[in-house]
């Protein structure tokens, strides 16, 4: 019941949320976040407003074209279609580093993969997944810590998977070619055994040595399509992804991954991020940010 006198008002569409050289409305933004999270399931609101102007507001003025209203009517077009492509590569975030959150890679190394390796040398299949690689930092982290156990891994049955939906980020994944900064948190040895000089356009970069990138295939995935998968995964890293959806999609993506994972599987996520809803009752919680998957009936009442 409203009160004598109380007026209800809405949000005007036309109110500018960000101003510059375009100015962003509440409508603008509402048919961007619209496509963003159909496409990708990533959820955007009013206070997203600034970030989305700043990473548009470039694209949009090397388009030629006027401001956010035409930017819309070409990303909601036909003909707009590689456009729409690149606005999904702006308004993602890449941002990663060589064992990020490294309580995830010791634990892999000390906990999972030792009983990995012992059924790789028996002749049994072994996978790993990425499933938001960036620009390769992690799984490239993943293969340094089987070959730091397993020299050899590439003469057996033992991949790694690595999947973004960024076709660009995956581009630079596959080169493998990064700052020297990206490698400080590794030793000299370890660069010096993994990595070799290159120059790109007269600057010093570091190249990520074959014999690793051979244990890993790059494939465009988006995690809110379809998942050609054959096989299970004995693991699984999703860091640092779901927390840009709603709760309602990141309970659909722990059950797909739950799907995936045999009984003992094990599933690596963001420091920001917990699984949440029914799949929750499918994982024990063994360590920070890091689960086990416990079985397809875990947890439910007969």
């Amino acid at each position: 019941m409203i009160a004598l006198g109380a007026i209800e008002t809405r949000p005007s569409p036309d109110e500018v949320l960000a101003s510059g050289e375009y100015p962003l409305t509440r409508r603008d933004l509402t048919e961007i976040a619209a496509m963003i999270y159909s496409d990708a399931g990533i959820y955007l609101n009013d206070s997203k407003a600034s970030l989305v102007y700043s990473r548009l507001s470039k694209h949009i003025r090397a388009l030629g074209l006027r401001g956010f209203k035409d930017y819309v009517a070409l990303v909601s077009s036909p003909e707009g279609a590689a456009a729409r492509r690149e606005m999904l590569s702006h308004l993602t975030t890449n941002f990663t580093r060589f064992y990020r959150e490294n309580h995830h890679f010791e634990h892999l190394r000390d906990e999972v993969l030792p009983g990995l390796i012992a059924r790789a040398k028996a002749g049994g299949r072994v996978r790993i997944w990425s499933a938001a690689c960036s620009d390769g930092q992690e799984p490239y982290s993943i293969a340094l810590t089987v070959l730091s156990l397993l020299p050899n891994a590439a003469d057996y049955d033992f991949k790694i998977l690595a999947t973004d939906i960024d076709p660009k980020i995956l581009a630079a994944a596959r080169a493998g070619i990064y700052d020297e900064n990206a490698t400080e948190t590794m030793t000299p040895a370890m660069r010096k055994q993994w990595f070799r000089e290159v120059d790109v356009g007269g600057r010093r970069k570091l190249q990520i040595d074959e014999r690793v990138k051979r244990l890993i295939t790059f494939n465009e995935l988006n995690l809110m399509g379809q998942w050609p998968f054959k096989g299970n995964f004995d693991v699984i890293f999703c860091r640092n992804v779901v927390i840009y959806f709603d709760e309602p999609t990141q309970v659909k993506i722990w059950s797909r991954f739950a799907s995936l994972l045999p009984e003992g599987g094990h599933l690596y996520i963001g420091h920001s991020e917990r699984v949440s809803g029914e799949p929750k009752h499918l994982f024990d919680n063994i360590g920070i940010t890091t689960y086990r998957f416990c079985g397809k009936n875990a947890g439910r009442k007969a």
